[in-house]
């Protein structure tokens, strides 16, 4: 029995339904995935006594989506990071390769997006920053849903395309970089002392392609942080008040996620090292010249099907990267 006053902490009545809500989850969809195998051998066993290409087709159907489901749960399976049931707040920039790279850059931007509407999550744009001739110089955006932390984590270094550019009259190919970096959504009142003197807070017109990018008033923020060199920036809230909420909320992030890393590095006798976005540095290479082919360097995971993966089928390689974690520790 819980000890008296137990329910009258909010937070912890709240995590503790949560966490309810979601194992019930986890059962209901083992339980229906029980069934479906059920079926599915009852299935394949009239069809071993009376072949019938309705049925046939019927089965493969099925199994393709009991394979779908049973693949997602084993990859929710290896989600057992402190903050992997987190949201995401995820920038890209354009690295190496000018207007190309910004180019490539807003092609991440619509795989990720695409990726987080199949999973039924939210995606909210922070900041942006448009290119000076076509694409994104840069752009942060949450992404709410559960587990988004836990997917989105593998997506965190340099990404390499290889292609033919639509921008080089010579139709030569070459080659860009975009660098991804991701963030678990904290609470806003992490306990992350900042001093005054350490930061610089700037006020500038929002900035970008039209519509919702464009603010008559100048009520977009950026923060420096001057002992680390962090900048950080939020344009899409309604006022500048709340523009300011949420940069010094992820400026907090950011410095608490630095802190974390250094003390992993720390006691694994390792130093964490901030790479170039450039050649040597990419986590995954994505090539649309002269073939078709997308891997990742770290698992060695790849697919041929390029254009599927930058339609948000990602799941592959995120389910790749969560196993050699998990074999790592």
């Amino acid at each position: 029995m819980a000890e008296p006053g137990f329910w009258d902490d909010p937070d912890q009545a709240t995590a503790i339904t949560k966490e309810a809500g979601h194992l019930k989850a986890q059962v209901e969809t083992i339980e229906d995935l029980e069934q479906r195998f059920s079926d599915l051998s009852d299935l394949i066993e009239m069809c071993e006594t009376d072949t019938d290409d309705e049925m046939v087709s019927e089965i493969g159907e099925e199994l393709d989506e009991f394979e779908d489901k049973f693949s997602a749960l084993r990859m929710e399976t290896l989600l057992s990071g402190e903050y992997d049931d987190r949201s995401a707040i995820v920038t890209l920039h354009a690295g190496a390769g000018g207007t190309e790279a910004c180019d490539w850059n807003s092609m991440l931007y619509r795989m990720y997006s695409k990726w987080a509407a199949a999973k039924e999550f939210k995606v909210e744009e922070v900041d942006y920053l448009e290119g000076d001739v076509a694409g994104i110089k840069s752009v942060t955006f949450e992404v709410h849903g559960e587990n988004a932390y836990g997917y989105l984590k593998s997506e965190h270094g340099v990404h390499r395309l290889v292609r033919i550019s639509p921008f080089n009259a010579n139709g030569k190919r070459q080659t860009s970089f975009a660098s991804c970096e991701v963030m678990p959504e904290l609470d806003t009142d992490i306990n992350i002392e900042i001093n005054d003197d350490d930061i610089r807070i700037d006020t500038y017109r929002s900035s970008g392609a039209g519509g919702q990018h464009i603010n008559k008033t100048s009520s977009a923020i950026r923060i420096t942080h001057f002992p680390t060199g962090i900048v950080v920036q939020c344009q899409n809230e309604r006022s500048q008040h709340m523009n300011r909420d949420k940069a010094m909320q992820m400026l907090k992030t950011k410095l608490y996620m630095r802190e974390v890393e250094a003390q992993k590095a720390k006691a694994a006798g390792i130093r964490g090292e901030s790479m170039d976005i450039d050649f040597g540095s990419q986590i995954r290479s994505y090539f649309l010249q002269p073939y078709k082919l997308v891997k990742d360097l770290r698992t060695n995971y790849e697919k041929t099907n390029a254009d599927a993966v930058l339609d948000g089928d990602i799941d592959g390689f995120i389910d790749a990267y969560l196993k050699m974690i998990q074999q790592q520790k």
